[in-house]
Parts: structure tokens; sequence; C-alpha cells
């Protein structure tokens, strides 16, 4: 795959850009959007630069991250507190997400969303109230593994780290996540996967695979 480097600036203008645009002629009531990463690669933060992008262009966002979806210590740690292969499979609450994030905006659906379901510090529900998205608006979810779910992404963009960089950027607390990483990496393909790919190996020179079509 070949990838253009690009400033961060440049890559929001032109992903804001292409989302815009895919709202305005799509015809569905929301546009549903993936910024996938894994920590080290920040996702959570091109996706706030997304967000007000697109507010800018007038358009309603809703910005979620899964770490609001963790499934309660219980199950997630049933394996140990370090096991990646529990990270990969167990930890995130995929099933919360399609029933509170996705299924509302789906075409007939409520636009009604849930910003978050579970507080891993506090390991209890949050409480949190549902906040509505109105039609045209675009739901942006960031974080890690999210390809390969089935979930229905008008668009993917993928923040890519070679494994040195992954290495080297994440603390060495977390360090016991890399095989989960290399695991998704070999089975879900996630480069093939997105739409975009954004190399950030270089948190201020970052490449990409340019727009999709």
């Amino acid at each position: 795959m070949r990838l253009e480097a690009i400033t961060w600036e440049r890559l929001t203008d032109a992903l804001a850009g292409r989302i815009a645009a895919m709202a305005a002629k799509d015809g569905s009531p929301w546009l549903r959007v993936a910024v996938d990463g894994a920590p080290a690669a920040s996702p959570g933060d091109l996706a706030g630069r997304l967000a007000e992008a697109l507010r800018l262009r007038g358009r309603p966002v809703h910005k979620a991250g899964t770490l609001g979806f963790l499934r309660p210590a219980s199950l997630r740690l049933e394996y140990g507190r370090k096991d990646p292969y529990a990270y990969h499979d167990e930890w995130f609450d995929r099933q919360a997400l399609w029933r509170e994030v996705f299924e509302p905006l789906d075409p007939g659906g409520t636009g009604r969303v849930l910003p978050d379901l579970w507080d891993p510090v506090a390991d209890r529900a949050t409480r949190s109230a549902y906040v509505e998205l109105p039609p045209g608006g675009v739901l942006l979810l960031h974080g890690p593994l999210l390809l390969g779910h089935w979930f229905p992404f008008d668009l993917a963009v993928h923040l890519k780290l070679s494994p040195a960089a992954l290495a080297r950027r994440t603390p060495e607390d977390e360090r016991w996540t890399l095989p989960a990483f290399a695991r998704y990496d070999a089975e879900t393909r996630p480069e093939e996967a997105a739409d975009v790919v954004v190399r950030a190996d270089d948190p201020h020179r970052p490449a990409w695979s340019g727009p999709a079509d």
C-alpha cells in the first residue's frame, strides 16, 4: 500500500470533507465512522479533531470511545489482569455497542445513543443519560480492535503503527497487550478492512493512503 506524507491538519480537513460529502449524498439519517487504533496511536485525538471539523461544517457529531464500553471486571479479568487473548476477545462489550450505539442509528432508529455504559475504575454502570443525535449527524467511534466485528461503519479509518513503534510508544505496564495487537493484525488485517489507513509511527509526521472512493 502506498502512503503519502500529510499533516494532521490536512488529514483532518480531508477526512471531514469526505464525511460531510458522504452525509450529503448518502440519504441515510446518520453516518457511522470508526477511528480504529491501539491506544499508543491516540485514536481519540484524531476523533476529537474530526468532531470539531465536522461541527464547523454544520454537522452534529457524537464522539464515543470503546473505553466506556468495557465489560465488568469479573468478566474481562476472568483469566487475569494481563491476558492478551482476553483483551482481544473479552474486554469490550460489543453486544452493548450494537444495542446502545449502532441499532439506534439504523434506518428507522431513534437516534438516542448511550455515550458510555461502564466505569472501569469504579467497576459499575455509569448511569449516563442517553444523547440524541439528530438526523444528518455523525457517530465517531474511536478505540482499539474495532474492525472485524461486522459493525456497520460507513467509513473506517485505521491508525497503523509498526510493531517497533507500537512497542516503543506503549507504556511499560501496558505492553502485555502487544500480542493482542499482533493477533489483530494477523487475523483481522485492519489495513485491508479499513477505508483509510494512516501511518502514525512518527506522531508528528503522519502518512495516509488517501481518501476512500
